[in-house]
């Protein structure tokens, strides 16, 4: 029996949404959304890379120009502890993928010479092949645009997932730029900044709010 399911870009991105039983599309957004890997990386992870009693996920390679690489560096190699909405789209997606077989995959190093054989289960496989994605193109074109197209949202790549966990999570209040930084993989707080210095003041948190509560003053 086939179900439906609802994709959203974020609170803070408006509520759009469009059902779709591509089922994997949508736990791998979710995943996205609540978690801020980078498409390349989110394709690459492997059951192996996953503790959902933990709920942690370790991020240690990137699907990049059809060949997998570790990390572009050694910062965003990183292990992650779920949000729970990021989790619940792991847990969706181990009854199609966690009893798969692993593949041998080779995996390129830092140094563009050195190629490592692992073998890993891939998380995420694309609904209408079965397979493992491959690149954020085929994700892209083969139901991202058509997705966004049906539900009346503006276009735009799924590395909008990133941007909107950034968000969300600047705008919580309560995870600070160092913190989100490390989450996304980032060397530093520069790139926080830099993509979201526009951000408005309307869009963020009650902090003197946040203040009283977190120190008891009312």
């Amino acid at each position: 029996m086939q179900t439906t399911r609802t994709l959203s870009l974020g609170r803070n991105r408006g509520d759009y949404g469009q059902q779709t039983d591509r089922e994997l599309e949508i736990n791998l957004t979710e995943f996205m959304i609540w978690t801020g890997p980078r498409v390349s990386e989110a394709m690459a992870i492997a059951w192996e890379d996953v503790d959902l009693v933990a709920g942690t996920v370790e991020i240690r390679r990137a699907r990049v120009a059809g060949q997998y690489r570790v990390t572009k560096t050694r910062r965003s190699t990183r292990k992650v502890k779920l949000l729970t909405p990021g989790l619940r789209g792991l847990q969706a997606q181990a009854r199609f993928t966690q009893h798969h077989g692993p593949e041998l995959i080779e995996v390129v190093d830092r140094d563009n010479r050195t190629v490592r054989e692992q073998r890993a289960r891939c998380v995420f496989h694309n609904s209408a092949t079965g397979e493992p994605y491959r690149s954020s193109n085929v994700l892209r074109h083969g139901w991202w645009i058509t997705h966004l197209g049906k539900a009346g949202v503006r276009q735009r790549g799924p590395n909008t997932c990133q941007h909107a966990f950034a968000s969300q999570m600047l705008s919580s209040g309560i995870a600070t730029p160092e913190r989100i930084a490390d989450q996304m993989g980032h060397t530093s707080t520069a790139m926080i900044f830099k993509h979201y210095a526009k951000w408005t003041s309307e869009d963020g948190p009650d902090v003197v709010s946040l203040l009283n509560r977190a120190l008891k003053l009312s």
